[in-house]
Parts: C-alpha cells; structure tokens; sequence
C-alpha cells in the first residue's frame, strides 16, 4: 500500500509539472528545469533546450537586420526621390544652353584631331546602379573608335569613373575632380573645371554623361567640342558654321571665345543631366533594394516560426514521452 501511494504521488507531480511545462512554453528553459528538479532528468535536457534557442535567435538577429536595411534603403528612396525633383528642374532648365550650339557648330561625334581628351563625368557615391558602369564602357569605345592612333587623355570627373578606370587606363588620366555635387551646382564651377580641361591643349573633347530621359531611363550620351583650329578647319570643310559669315580681325578671337563658351556649357549640362539621372537611378535601385529585403524577411519570418514551432513539438513529445515511461 505504501509503495502505491508512493507511485500514485509521484505521478501526481508529473502531471503537475506537465501542466507547468505547457504553460511555460514562452520560457521553455524554465519549464525544463523544473521538470528536471521533479524528476531528476538529467543535464542534457537543458543543454537541448538552449542549442535550439540558439538557432531561434540566430534568426531574429538576421531578421533585425534585415529589417533596419529595409528602413534605410526606405529612408534614402525618399531622399533621391526629392533631390531629383530639384535636380530635373534645375537639368530642363539648362537644356536651353546647349540646343544653340548644336543649331550652329552640329554634333560631331566622329570627329577626329591629333590629341584627343575624354571627360566621364560619373558620381561620387555609389548605391545608383549601373550608370558609372556605362559611362565608364562608353569612354573606352570612344577612345578606341575616334582616332586610337593620336594622343589620348582623360579628365575624370567623379570618385566612381577613377576607380573602374585607372585599372586599365592609368597612363591616360591627367587629372579627376571629385566632390562637384557636395553643394549646388553653378556655372562658374564648371568654367573653373573648363578651365583645366583647356590645359590639355585637345583639338576634340568628348563629354560622357547620362542624358535624364525618365525617372527610371537614362541614356549614355557623348558630346563633341572642338577647339578653335577645329572649329575652323570644319567651317573651311563646309561643317556647320560655314552657314555664317565672320569677317574681320577678330574671327579668330570669336572662334576661341565660341570654342570656351561651348565647353563650360557642354560641361555644366552633362554635370547637371549626370546628377539628375544619377538621382533617379538611386531612387530605383533603392526600391528594389527595399522590395528585395521585405521578400527576405517574409522568407526569415516563415522559416522563424517554423523552428519554433518544431522545438515546441518536439518539447511536447519528450515530456509526453516521460510521462508515458512513468505511468509503465
């Protein structure tokens, strides 16, 4: 009688603990341990416990991250969304500089002279896609298509365009300028970078840019300049400007003024139309950067939930089954 009172007690506080266990599955260590001080089981029970919650929060942390990512791509969507609002206003704007002096000099991208300057303009950030990519392919064709035999030099503009470039194109870079869109972009700034432009003393430079077609289109773009004997052999070709009449002394002054005037403003264009596309292409790649990291986290949550659940089920069978070996 003694020994089944006994047993009947001791089952009693199984049952008991089976009850606590189940009403402490949120903290399923505590309700381990309790078992383990009823019963006696031995360490290993807990040592289970704390290797699954191990994996568990293996995947809330992945799953914060996640998250903070999602928000800061978020964050800086709405960012280029407004500095390109600014930006297409300020790219239309200029548009009216330029359409002049494709009206009187054309556009001649095959034009050819014995030295040769190419201007990439790319960013200084990154996290905008692939358009410094682009700009960066266009620059080695034009070099290699327009007179590969003459001298060839390079003025980088942007952080981006020196990276990719200097690996293969080191011996051809005379000068980068950097840190042209830390503040507002003016038209002086671009004179002073014309002005280091016209130290190469070129007969042709070709400006590389982004044209800002659409908020989710930009096309590469390449914009001839000659210098003054350039633009004079081409009037003396029948080239565009052989339209006018220019006479007196100072035709060659003229022509040097209009050869300047074109570069500063071919230049302030291509940064402005650079800028706004480059804006544009964050806003994008930044949406699909947010898009990618919600597919990522539904995925982490799903796969969360699961692990938990199958370390609930699995607690739930061990003591079941303890229980069960009890009761024989």
């Amino acid at each position: 009688l003694k020994s089944n009172q006994e047993t009947n007690e001791r089952v009693a506080r199984f049952n008991m603990s089976m009850r606590r266990a189940t009403s402490l599955l949120s903290g399923r260590t505590q309700a381990v341990t309790a078992l383990r001080e009823l019963l006696g089981a031995p360490v290993a029970i807990e040592e289970v416990a704390s290797s699954r919650s191990v994996s568990t929060l293996a995947i809330k942390q992945r799953m914060r991250s996640v998250g903070n990512i999602a928000k800061i791509t978020s964050a800086m969507k709405m960012v280029a969304a407004s500095k390109m609002r600014s930006a297409q206003s300020a790219t239309e704007k200029c548009r009216g500089m330029q359409e002049p002096f494709l009206k009187m000099l054309g556009d001649l991208p095959l034009a050819a002279g014995e030295k040769n300057v190419t201007i990439p303009v790319t960013t200084d950030k990154g996290l905008c896609g692939g358009i410094n990519t682009m700009i960066c392919k266009y620059s080695r064709a034009s070099m290699q298509i327009a007179n590969p035999e003459g001298e060839q030099s390079m003025v980088i503009l942007g952080e981006k365009g020196k990276a990719q470039l200097q690996r293969d194109q080191a011996d051809k870079i005379v000068a980068t300028i950097a840190d042209t869109q830390k503040v507002r972009l003016t038209f002086p700034q671009a004179c002073s970078i014309a002005e280091e432009v016209l130290k190469t003393e070129y007969d042709v430079a070709r400006i590389v840019y982004n044209r800002f077609v659409s908020a989710i289109a930009q096309k590469p773009t390449i914009a001839t300049v000659m210098s003054p004997d350039a633009l004079e052999k081409e009037a003396e070709a029948g080239g565009g400007l052989d339209r006018y009449e220019i006479e007196g002394p100072g035709r060659a002054e003229l022509l040097q003024n209009l050869a300047e005037f074109n570069l500063a403003t071919s230049l302030y264009t291509a940064m402005l139309e650079n800028n706004c596309s480059e804006q544009s292409s964050r806003m994008s790649a930044m949406e699909n950067s947010t898009k990618n990291a919600g597919e990522m986290l539904g995925k982490l949550t799903l796969t969360y939930n699961r692990t938990r659940q199958a370390s609930i089920t699995t607690e739930l069978i061990e003591i079941i089954s303890g229980a069960t070996a009890l009761e024989d």
